[in-house]
């Protein structure tokens, strides 16, 4: 591979917002790949997988850089040279890489496969937390995956099409996909491609979601006809799913403490010809309140650590703080309680996280039938990505049974 000057600047500026400036990865790969509309396809990919593979493994190449945690532009084209000769790219003949220790760096990277923490490039509170609730075995291959680039796979909305109908029309595009067994609505792409460009996703034939996302309304067990809340509904990833597989019919009553995420999923909901979907936002326990004991389904995606999706967001490794964790779980707890009683009586409740661990989880959902022993556990539903290659997710179905 050739190193191309201006691509690699864009990349050196582009970290130096995310590591100094404390911007969104995803949020500075989207800008970066504005910067130039001469840029091909080859050359955006360099952009944007160099990127985020530099902020996957930021503590291992900051290690063997000896760069301190210090991110001055000249600690940048240090760390950006690790990733290049890990990677066996020949470094041009620039002044930034005069002076690279090859040979040392190499020498480094073996070194340092001893320590988890520093070779997997995770935080040591993160990695103690993890060890501790999964256990040596489990976390290590779970590690492992989370540091595999997350595929990209994409919903088919059956409100518009059917997979068939999207996998040909989006190969017309030069866009090649294949279904996933076990997941009814998924495609997943066979390269990364700007598929938000076609005409497929203009008309609202799908959505990109990851194929653990997707098993969260099916695990709801929606009917056309029903009434559902969605309470945590965000920008409407999973809200959009239900309406699909309720077939328009029924009524979606969609909650967040957000308005402007609101806002994008009626943006959605409208492309996606979802028309039985009601925004609410809100604004105090009275709009919860209001609700209780009216719903078939309730959907409580809650907020979390975000532990199980570190392959898709590898920035919030270094953006989480424990006690972000401890106060999260404390929400997830009162959410929870509140929430649930949206059911009504042979309503059905689904308890979400994209969390891997049990103290969000299990030990959520057992706390909560321990002082609600008016709802009962149907089944749970425990994601690991070093087993099925997605993202960690977690789900509990509970039945409010009186």
């Amino acid at each position: 591979m050739r190193l191309h000057r201006n691509l690699v600047f864009t990349v050196i500026d582009s970290l130096q917002e995310i590591f100094n400036e404390k911007e969104y990865a995803d949020k500075v790969v989207q800008k970066a790949l504005k910067k130039d509309l001469r840029w091909g396809a080859r050359d955006r990919k360099f952009v944007a997988e160099t990127i985020y593979e530099i902020v996957r493994w930021k503590r291992l190449y900051n290690e063997i850089a000896g760069t301190k945690d210090h991110y001055s532009r000249e600690n940048l084209w240090k760390v950006f040279a690790v990733w290049a000769v890990l990677r066996g790219i020949d470094l041009p003949d620039w002044k930034y890489f005069e002076e690279t220790p090859v040979r040392r760096i190499k020498g480094k990277f073996d070194e340092l496969q001893n320590n988890r923490a520093i070779s997997q490039s995770i935080p040591d509170w993160m990695d103690e937390l993890c060890l501790k609730e999964l256990g040596e075995k489990k976390w290590t291959a779970e590690l492992k995956a989370q540091n595999i680039p997350a595929s990209a796979i994409l919903r088919v909305n059956t409100l518009r099409a059917t997979k068939k109908q999207l996998h040909d029309l989006l190969s017309k595009d030069d866009i090649i996909t294949k279904p996933i067994k076990g997941y009814p609505s998924a495609l997943e792409l066979d390269e990364r491609k700007n598929v938000f460009v076609t005409q497929a996703f203009k008309s609202g034939m799908f959505e990109m979601q990851d194929a653990s996302s997707q098993l969260v309304a099916e695990f709801l067990d929606v009917q056309p006809g029903m009434r559902v809340v969605d309470t945590c509904a965000g920008a409407g990833g999973k809200t959009l799913h239900i309406a699909a597989l309720m077939e328009n019919k029924g009524s979606i009553i969609a909650t967040d403490i957000y308005g402007g995420k609101l806002v994008e999923l009626k943006k959605r909901a409208k492309r996606a010809g979802a028309f039985n979907i009601t925004t609410k936002k809100i604004e105090s326990t009275k709009t919860i309140k209001k609700l209780y004991n009216t719903a078939d389904r309730v959907l409580i995606d809650a907020p979390c650590s975000g532990l199980g999706v570190l392959k898709r967001n590898p920035d919030s490794k270094w953006k989480l703080q424990p006690e972000f964790i401890d106060n999260i779980k404390a929400i997830q707890s009162d959410i929870l309680e509140r929430y649930a009683k949206i059911a009504k009586v042979g309503g059905k409740v689904v308890y979400a996280t994209c969390s891997i661990l049990p103290s969000e989880n299990q030990e959520q959902v057992a706390k909560f039938l321990e002082k609600n022993d008016n709802f009962k556990l149907i089944k749970d539903k425990k994601i690991l990505a070093s087993v099925s290659g997605y993202d960690g997710f977690y789900m509990a179905l509970l039945e409010r049974i009186s």
